[in-house]
């Protein structure tokens, strides 16, 4: 059986996105507030939009990442020995709005395990969240502040944000 593949967004329509969350977040305000992407391609993503935001402010936002590894629920589904890389966080957490950054929001449970994981930090002001893709199909109470693109998936499809980083590409598709 063959899996068919969906060209959802083009480089050029994720940075339009990007650029439309980065206006969002600047008119909320960016006092005092930081960037952290959710390894893997949180990462690449709150770069691209680490770069929006000082193009629309014309100054820069802190930025850091961190690795979930140890705080998922399907730790030993993934693999008997995680792999984990070590969060990079250059700022304190502590009393600072973070705005968590992830590829595709799904069941929530990547972005439980990321709030365990920063809180075990410090003590934020506030948590939010940015995704490029919320595609549904939440098991938790848990919702993006800003998103790319929302989408209504079925349950066998799967979506897949691709960044030059780590895909040789800027893209979304969604298989299935």
């Amino acid at each position: 059986m063959e899996i068919k593949v969906t060209d959802l967004m083009s480089e050029e329509e994720m940075d339009r996105a990007i650029l439309n969350v980065a206006k969002e977040i600047v008119g909320d305000g960016t006092n005092n507030v930081a960037l952290v992407g959710i390894k893997t391609r949180g990462i690449p993503l709150a770069e691209w939009l680490a770069k929006k935001i000082e193009a629309v402010q014309h100054k820069p936002i802190d930025i850091g990442s961190i690795d979930i590894s140890l705080y998922r629920d399907d730790l030993t589904e993934i693999e008997d020995q995680a792999i984990v890389n070590k969060s990079e966080l250059p700022f304190s957490v502590n009393g600072r709005g973070i705005i968590l950054v992830d590829d595709v929001l799904y069941t929530g449970r990547t972005i439980r395990a990321a709030m365990d994981a920063l809180i075990r930090q410090g003590r934020p002001k506030f948590i939010k969240l940015m995704v490029m893709v919320d595609r549904g199909w939440r098991e938790l109470p848990i919702q993006a502040d800003y998103v790319g693109k929302q989408l209504k998936t079925k349950a066998n499809e799967n979506v897949k944000v691709r960044f030059m980083d780590t895909d040789e590409i800027n893209q979304v598709v969604v298989k299935g």
